[in-house]
């Protein structure tokens, strides 16, 4: 579900919508996440490992079969259902930056429910804002900021980022590369210049 610039204007308009319930809904995009984790699935099994009803479990699939996020893979019983690729780019409201809707923020917007730390941090500065600690999320396990650049950057307090990107850290894991950084810049700030005391 990539977007280019040769899309009709109605067809991103009805991607966005139906994106936009997959992040409002924090069961709908733990599902999703689910089956792009999983490559595919069937209703029993989302049944099994999200431990939903059978009755859930079929309208969440349903859901997402209608909004296109997700498709039927195999029309033999038991179906199967496989999530598409979401890299979906939208500017916040007041047009002060841009964000990009990928499986990982879906992934943590569907960790709402079950992390107060996300929801307390959607709660505050919106998915955009989630988007943006996700970017950091990736960075700093990296090797590439420390969560005291991170609150210099977002304005906010070292608590606040550190509680957040260790909230992160789990949905950075499950969906990016992070090799190994050796001696990262945490150790640098805790160490204070790094320079050797003998």
């Amino acid at each position: 579900m990539s977007r280019t610039s040769n899309r009709a204007d109605g067809d991103i308009v009805q991607d966005f919508l139906s994106v936009a319930d997959l992040l409002e809904e924090p069961q709908l995009a733990q599902l999703y996440a689910y089956l792009a984790r999983e490559g595919e699935a069937t209703v029993q099994n989302v049944m099994d490992d999200l431990k939903l009803a059978q009755g859930t479990a079929y309208s969440y699939v349903n859901r997402l079969v209608d909004a296109g996020v997700v498709d039927v893979t195999d029309d033999e019983q038991p179906r199967r259902y496989a999530a598409r690729e979401i890299d979906l780019t939208v500017t916040t409201a007041a047009g002060d930056r841009e964000y990009t809707i990928t499986p990982a923020l879906i992934d943590a917007v569907g960790r709402r429910e079950t992390n107060a730390d996300i929801d307390t941090y959607i709660d505050r500065h919106g998915v955009a804002g989630l988007a943006t600690a996700l970017t950091y999320a990736v960075a700093r396990d990296r090797g590439e900021v420390t969560h005291r650049l991170m609150a210099e950057d977002l304005d906010i307090s070292p608590l606040a980022a550190e509680m957040i990107l260790q909230a992160l850290r789990p949905v950075v894991h499950e969906h990016y590369e992070i090799e190994e950084a050796g001696a990262g810049l945490e150790e640098l700030a805790i160490d204070g210049d790094g320079a050797d005391d003998a």
